[in-house]
């Protein structure tokens, strides 16, 4: 953690309350500095040296959780929606801060609507009792999808470890299952692996477009990217003169989506997210020389043994068969 930053990333970074949420939280009078109450957000303040109260308790860093949900299509990756579409949070309504999480980080009198807690993030005690309301509730999604597309998005209250694998020099790959509305040539392929020009201005640079198969009058292609720009799967398909029409993110650096159904949840194992951190560089071109090789074998398993992440205790599937059958 930095040795100094502004007090609403102090909320943000010890994984207690997004920074809009820590914004109001420090504005409403909450949080004290050294003794003093401070409803500046921008104060700038050393966390290794002041101290803080969140509601006259002890700040501490929260504990960390790391989620993987398999997000259906049509639902928004956003904590409300004024139009009231379905949101991501109204799958986790199983979520509750773990047993492990300090009291804190709790605002006793506040409603959960007032407290910044998310949909369906019900607080409940260690005997699956509701309990208090508790900020430390908070969990965001890492990157996003968009309303039309489905698949794997992480979800953590870790902020350092959301820029880390959102980063596009952490060169995590993110595969996508791809549906298009013809049949595409070699040569369109090629192009797109060559990487090409998006309507604006920008260029896509996949690290890798295969044919996964030809079925009807459609082509399913598996892309790999290592950067998320918005939409860029759908942009980089139209600026070869196709159209996406099913998109599934099936893998996020070793992760798959083998044994998740569509809806739900799960924790994230720390061999899991040791893992992920110890994927940095895995998908840069500069050492990914087997990569190709591996994506026409349709086998990651032995790619990743020989990555970073080979201590990491991770078990990673064949690409196939990572693939549950409703995403096809």
């Amino acid at each position: 953690m930095k040795p100094s930053m502004t007090l609403d990333r102090v909320l943000s970074r010890f994984g207690v309350a997004s920074r809009t949420q820590a914004r109001e939280a420090i504005r409403a009078g909450r949080m004290k500095v050294n003794g003093r109450t401070v409803r500046d957000p921008d104060v700038w303040v050393s966390p290794g040296r002041d101290a803080f109260l969140l509601d006259n308790r002890p700040l501490k860093p929260a504990h960390k959780r790391y989620l993987l949900f398999y997000k259906p299509k049509g639902v928004i990756t956003s904590h409300g929606d004024p139009e009231g579409r379905a949101t991501i949070y109204q799958y986790l309504s199983g979520v509750a801060p773990p047993s492990q999480a300090s009291p804190n980080h709790v605002a006793p009198p506040l409603r959960a609507a007032h407290a910044g807690i998310k949909p369906g993030l019900t607080p409940r005690d260690a005997g699956g009792r509701p309990g208090v309301t508790a900020l430390n509730d908070w969990l965001a999604p890492v990157g996003r999808l968009d309303k039309d597309t489905s698949g794997l998005l992480l979800l953590t209250n870790d902020t350092e470890f959301a820029d880390f694998i959102t980063n596009p020099e952490s060169g995590i790959p993110k595969t996508y299952l791809v549906k298009v509305n013809a049949l595409m040539s070699d040569e369109g392929i090629a192009q797109l692996n060559a990487g090409v020009e998006m309507k604006r201005g920008d260029r896509a640079q996949p690290l890798s477009v295969r044919r996964r198969e030809d079925r009807g009058k459609y082509t399913w292609l598996d892309v790999v990217l290592t950067e998320g720009k918005n939409r860029e799967v759908r942009r980089m398909i139209e600026a070869v003169g196709f159209k996406v029409l099913k998109l599934v993110r099936t893998r996020i650096g070793p992760l798959t989506m083998e044994g998740l159904e569509v809806g739900k949840w799960r924790e994230l194992t720390s061999n899991e997210v040791a893992g992920l951190r110890k994927a940095v560089g895995i998908g840069r071109k500069t050492r990914l020389s087997r990569w190709p090789e591996a994506k026409q074998e349709g086998n990651l398993a032995e790619f990743f043994a020989s990555s970073p992440v080979r201590n990491s205790g991770l078990k990673v599937s064949r690409l196939r068969g990572s693939v549950p059958k409703t995403a096809l």
